[in-house]
């Protein structure tokens, strides 16, 4: 590999600013804001706003379109056509 043309890849501990769940993993982003984990050494803090912890995919509590519901409302608004 070139030496100094790749970005530094450290450490960092990413925290769901709606749980306050927070793991630890490895990444070039930098931040401002400093977090101790657990292991007593003090880490860079990311916020992000959606995790595995608090999408609705992982947590479970997704929306299920109702199609149904969906063309009902269509021809309530629009109206049924006539068959060709």
């Amino acid at each position: 590999m070139k030496t100094s043309i790749h970005p530094d890849y450290h450490a960092v501990v990413f925290k769901d600013s709606s749980t306050g769940d927070a793991f630890l993993t490895r990444s070039t982003i930098t931040s401002d804001k400093t977090v101790e984990w657990s292991d007593g050494r003090t880490y860079p803090l990311v916020l992000v706003d959606i995790s595995s912890w608090s999408h609705p995919f992982w947590t479970g509590t997704q929306r299920i379109m109702d199609s149904a519901g969906q063309v009902e409302k269509f021809h309530r608004r629009y109206g049924k056509r006539g068959t060709r």
